[in-house]
Parts: structure tokens; C-alpha cells; sequence
């Protein structure tokens, strides 16, 4: 079965050499071994705070999740200075044309939210106790691979289950969607539909909802892909692309088998009434591997049930059978780690997380076995049949 690859795929800057620590343009001095980006993170470190800074070409907490790579002489530098020196690295990494079409979101989304007047503005900012269930809650609290795991169901490698957002605020997203959408309408706006796959839905980030989402994301979803995805950056997520999708008889039906763009993913049913639309999951690959086939062990069907998340990486390849009566409304919040998007650029092995390169990788650790067990044979002159 073939796979599109990303069903929102952004375009990859080109790869450059390491870059250097700064510029004349930023007042650093020149290169030098003791100025390079740190390989690891320092987990010690507590960074600076970005969020006043609006005018930003790339995302505050970008900024926050880079500034633990600075070299060690950087670190209790002052912010200007620290800021300096990463957008400039990200400047070289990030194309003209990359950078125009963020500017050109930039504006867009502006021109709605200067438009738009929401209906449910509580919803505008992180409030937990109404958002969440008591005991995703506590376990987010206690942070603790166990308090996790507490409220969480694995019913295949690498997939979470767990009850998380309360009913008052599914019911609270799904009107301002509706309440949005009739704007749409109403104003004859055309707006961006959430992926190239989908042609129901809204980007929530385009109206409003991008500062309460990078909170969910760093406060909630982070400390949890910290623990179970620390193999694909699930410690250094810093940017997110939140939406709503719709499906039904009069809707998208279906979603066709894809990998998300995105390291990991968090899927939340907000209801309503409907029968159908159960996920469906075909192991984990990387992008050589993408339309490999599949194993048995990795066949795994879910049903949706409102207020319920599903946690998964976002190179779970995945797909969603057909709605076949009423509506079903998800909240999709695709998480990014920049860092570890860079640093895939120069693995040649992904065998810590793609299930196709770990069945190569074991079958060469068995070939190579049985060929020393056979070269042993043959100097003790044993048969070797």
C-alpha cells in the first residue's frame, strides 16, 4: 500500500555544514571549538523565556528548547545575546522562501483573529482543572514514568490510551469551531483546511488557540513523550500544528493510510453521536521504510470514545476506517521537535525506532552469529551441516 509520506509535509531547508557560533552582524566572536552547539542537551539548565516576543520569525518555545544546546560559555549570557546568536543559526537553516510563507501565515492568521470575535473566550487560555479529568491531572502532576502509567493503557507497543479532557470542554471546542466556521461562512473567508487530506475541519493555531495549545504541548504532552518517546525528541518538542477534523456520512468518511508530520501526535475524540471511524495501526517506520509491509504483531485497531486520547509517534503509520453514521469531531495536535529533525539528518539508522530497521538490524546480528558459529566449527574441524 503506498503512503503519500506526510499528509502535511513542510519544505526541508537545505542541508548545510555545522554552523558557525555567530556573525559580525550579532557581536559574537569569531568561531571556535569551545562556541559550538552542545551535541546534548543541558537537562540542568533552566532557559530563558521567550513568550513576550511576538515578533519572532520562528516560535518562543523553539527558542526556550535550543538555548540548552548553546556551548557552556553562552549560557548565562544575557537573553538579547542568547537570542542573537540562535536566530541566527535558524536563519541559516530556514530558506527565504520558507520564511516568506510564514510571514504570509502570519498575516493571515492576524487577519482573522482581528476579525473573528470568539464566543468562548475562557478557552483562549490554559485552564486546567476545567479542561482536564481529575486523574490525567494528578498524574501530570506527580510526573513519574509510574503516575503515567497509572492512567494509561499500551494496547500495542508505542500506542497510549488514557481519559483526559472533560465533557464542559469538548462541548466548549465544538461550539467555537461551529461558532468559527459559520464566520467562515457568513464572511465568504477561505480559510486553510487542516492537512492536504483533510477538507473538513480548522486549524485552531489560524483563530486564537495557538498560545493555550503550545501550553498543552509543554506542559502536558511534553513531560509524557519525555518518558515513552525519548528516541524520536520527545524531550525537546518546541512547535505544534493543532486542529479540529470532522467526519460523517456528509464529510470526509475516511482517512487514508499515511504517517503524521509530526514526532509525536495526540489524538483526542471530542465526540459527537456516530458509529465507524475506528483508527487503524501498521507499525512504525522510518522514511526508507515507509511502504515496507506489514507484521501481524503490528496490526492494532482503535475505537474512539469522547474525551479519550491516543498518544502515538507520528511515524505510526495509521489510517482511519470509515464514519459510517452521525459526526465524529477529533482535536489533533501534531508536536515538533526541530531539534531532532535536525539531527536526523545525519542518522543513517533509525533501528531505535522504525520496526523495519530493527527486524534488519536483527537479522544481520543472526547472520553475522551463525557465520562466526561456522567459522568456529570449521577450525575445530567439526561438520558443519
Amino acid at each position: 500500500m503506498s503512503i503519500d509520506g506526510s499528509a502535511e509535509r513542510r519544505k526541508q531547508p537545505p542541508q548545510t555544514q555545522t554552523p558557525r557560533t555567530g556573525n559580525g552582524n550579532c557581536g559574537i566572536s569569531s568561531m571556535s571549538l569551545a562556541n559550538r552547539l552542545r551535541l546534548n542537551p543541558n537537562k540542568e539548565h533552566k532557559p530563558d523565556s521567550y513568550d513576550d516576543l511576538h515578533q519572532l520569525e520562528f516560535s518562543p518555545l523553539l527558542f526556550s528548547s535550543l538555548e540548552r544546546y548553546l556551548p557552556p560559555t553562552m549560557l548565562n549570557g544575557s537573553r538579547d545575546l542568547k537570542l542573537q546568536y540562535m536566530r541566527d543559526i535558524l536563519l541559516r537553516y530556514s530558506s527565504e522562501s520558507e520564511r516568506t510563507r510564514v510571514q504570509r501565515h502570519r498575516e493571515y492568521r492576524q487577519k482573522i483573529i482581528s476579525h473573528y470575535q470568539p464566543v468562548h473566550k475562557e478557552l483562549y487560555t490554559m485552564q486546567a482543572a476545567q479542561f482536564f479529568v481529575p486523574s490525567f491531572l494528578k498524574a501530570i502532576n506527580e510526573n513519574t514514568e509510574d503516575s503515567f502509567r497509572s492512567i494509561m493503557a499500551e494496547p500495542a507497543p508505542g500506542i497510549y490510551t488514557f481519559e483526559m479532557l472533560q465533557p464542559y470542554f469538548c462541548e466548549l471546542l465544538l461550539s467555537e469551531v461551529e461558532t468559527f466556521e459559520r464566520w467562515v461562512i457568513e464572511t465568504n473567508f477561505r480559510i486553510m483546511r487542516p492537512n492536504t487530506m483533510n477538507r473538513y475541519g480548522c486549524v485552531l493555531d489560524d483563530f486564537g488557540l495557538e498560545t493555550m495549545l503550545d501550553k498543552l504541548m509543554e506542559d502536558f504532552i511534553r513531560p509524557m513523550s519525555r518518558v515513552f518517546f525519548p528516541e524520536v525528541g520527545g524531550s525537546t518538542l518546541d512547535s505544534h500544528h493543532g486542529f479540529v477534523v470532522e467526519y460523517g456520512t456528509d464529510k470526509d468518511a475516511e482517512l487514508g493510510f499515511h504517517v503524521d508530520d509530526s514526532e509525536v501526535t495526540l489524538n483526542v475524540c471530542l465526540g459527537k453521536q456516530f458509529s465507524g471511524g475506528e483508527l487503524f495501526f501498521r507499525g512504525i517506520r522510518c522514511d526508507k521504510h515507509v511502504n515496507s509491509e506489514t507484521q501481524s504483531e503490528e496490526i492494532f485497531d482503535y475505537s474512539h470514545v469522547p474525551g479519550h486520547a491516543v498518544l502515538h509517534r507520528g511515524r505510526h503509520r495509521h489510517g482511519a476506517r470509515a464514519t459510517t453514521s452521525g459526526c465524529r469531531v477529533n482535536l489533533l495536535l501534531w508536536c515538533r521537535s526541530s531539534v531532532f529533525r535536525e539531527l536526523k539528518k545525519y542518522q543513517k539508522d533509525s533501528s531505535n525506532w522504525c520496526g523495519e530497521c530493527q527486524r534488519e538490524k536483527k537479522e544481520r546480528q543472526r547472520q553475522s552469529i551463525a557465520a562466526t558459529k561456522l567459522e568456529l566449527l570449521k577450525r575445530d574441524g567439526k561438520p558443519t551441516s
